[in-house]
């Protein structure tokens, strides 16, 4: 009898993220070579084509770089969403004890390299830029750990994961609070009264894909009509999903056994084809499948592909195409200040902040980790990209070529990163024979 392979959730959402940053890799260089190419005239014209509706005296109408920005974006936010709520309620992030080491890291990780962008940076032009280094794009760095094969042990895997997903939790915030003008507060309260309706629902209980999908728009529309970027909408509307099962696994697998049995004793039709009491068990075991599930987790696991493998290679395809030529002109003072953030102000700020939580008392390391190990992977969340491109969309939308010179800046800091976060590990990791996933006959 053949064997199939388990992975647990941890491993399957590494494999995932890992393929994602090299898709990742894959669209960004197409959108360079694309935009610096005989072709580059198209490429600016297929972003900047203009789709929308218009109804009477309402009108929606946006570039195609901005409906993914702004559309399929609030997508990849709401997957933020699950993956936070999922952490604070049974995760790595679930208890303090947990939580301490990786949210030390993330604080130096979102801290420093902000301070680093401001003190390198002496335009104030260009200052608005000073949030665009404090996110890890998770999908490069596991892609990059990926490449070391066993010589990283899963504990690190694990602890990049935590603290990247308490940076985007910072990003998300900084978004709300700095990269949102000319508020219109009332959109927003009827936004937080549909979102506060959706909380009330769910902890009595009521939950509906259709309606928080209906509501869903509603509140994204408000958001963008009302100032505050909408894919801030997508976080919230996340942590309206409940976490909890309707049914526990050990009733779920009682009923399964009677739904088994039920189905073998039925009446058969003799032409192969099942009946119609097999049907109806089967429809039972349909809404018992559905009954042990977490909301919250069948979510996260169907939008988890998509987002992965389509949403974010579209956006680094968007917003990837530097054109840089003769005629060019760059702001070396603004890609020199992103750089140095990306690359040293994340790799100091997350090592030593680690290393303060460890010395202090107040954490430890986690168990296979070695502290130069933390050095390695501090660089590797110097890989900004998505987050980072992100947030200059919105730091520089007014100004292209700063815009430009910004997203240089990224792509050179992520490389450099990157690369030294691969060289640290490699050169001090060591084989690890990790535990084998569980294997069922």
């Amino acid at each position: 009898m053949s064997k199939k392979v388990i992975l647990n959730p941890v491993q399957k959402f590494i494999n995932i993220e890992s393929f994602s940053g090299i898709l990742l890799f894959a669209a960004t260089i197409i959108a360079v070579v694309w935009a610096n190419s005989p072709l580059g005239d198209s490429y600016q014209q297929l972003w900047g084509y203009k789709l929308g509706v218009k109804i009477t005296n309402y009108e929606l109408v946006k570039p195609l770089i901005l409906w993914i920005n702004d559309g399929l974006m609030a997508i990849f936010f709401f997957l933020i969403g699950l993956e936070i709520k999922r952490e604070l309620s049974v995760g790595e992030l679930n208890s303090v004890q947990k939580a301490i080491f990786p949210f030390f890291a993330a604080v130096g990780g979102i801290a420093f390299p902000a301070l680093v962008f401001v003190l390198s940076n002496k335009d104030p032009e260009t200052m608005a830029g000073w949030a665009i280094p404090m996110a890890t794009d998770i999908a490069f760095s596991l892609a990059i750990m990926k490449l070391l094969g066993d010589r990283v042990p899963l504990n690190l895997k694990i602890f990049l994961t935590a603290f990247a997903i308490v940076d985007d939790l910072g990003a998300v915030l900084i978004i709300a609070l700095f990269y949102s003008s000319g508020i219109k507060w009332m959109l927003i309260v009827a936004a937080f009264v549909l979102i506060g309706i959706l909380f009330l629902l769910s902890n009595r209980g009521y939950y509906s894909k259709i309606t928080l999908l209906l509501v869903g728009i509603v509140v994204w529309l408000l958001f963008l009509k009302a100032g505050i970027h909408p894919t801030i909408a997508g976080v919230l509307l996340a942590f309206t999903v409940p976490i909890r099962r309707n049914v526990k696994v050990s009733l779920f697998l009682e009923s399964l056994d009677d739904i088994r049995s039920s189905i073998q004793e039925a009446p058969k039709q003799p032409d192969g084809l099942l009946s119609k009491e097999q049907i109806e068990h089967l429809d039972n075991l349909d809404d018992w499948t559905v009954k042990v599930q977490s909301p919250l987790q069948m979510l996260e696991h169907k939008l988890h592909d998509w987002v992965a493998y389509v949403i974010m290679p579209i956006f680094a395809l968007a917003n990837a195409g530097v054109t840089i030529s003769a005629g060019t002109s760059l702001n070396m003072s603004l890609i020199m200040a992103i750089a140095l953030a990306l690359i040293g102000g994340k790799a100091i700020g997350i090592y030593l902040m680690s290393n303060l939580a460890v010395r202090s008392g107040v954490s430890q390391l986690p168990e296979g980790i070695r502290n130069v190990q933390v050095l390695g992977v501090a660089f590797l969340a110097g890989v900004g990209f998505t987050m980072s491109i992100f947030i200059a969309n919105l730091a520089f939308k007014d100004n292209p070529a700063l815009l430009d010179s910004a997203k240089v800046g990224i792509l050179a800091g992520s490389l450099i990163a990157g690369l030294a976060g691969y060289l640290i590990l490699r050169a001090t990791g060591k084989t690890h024979k990790e535990a084998r996933p569980q294997e069922t006959a």
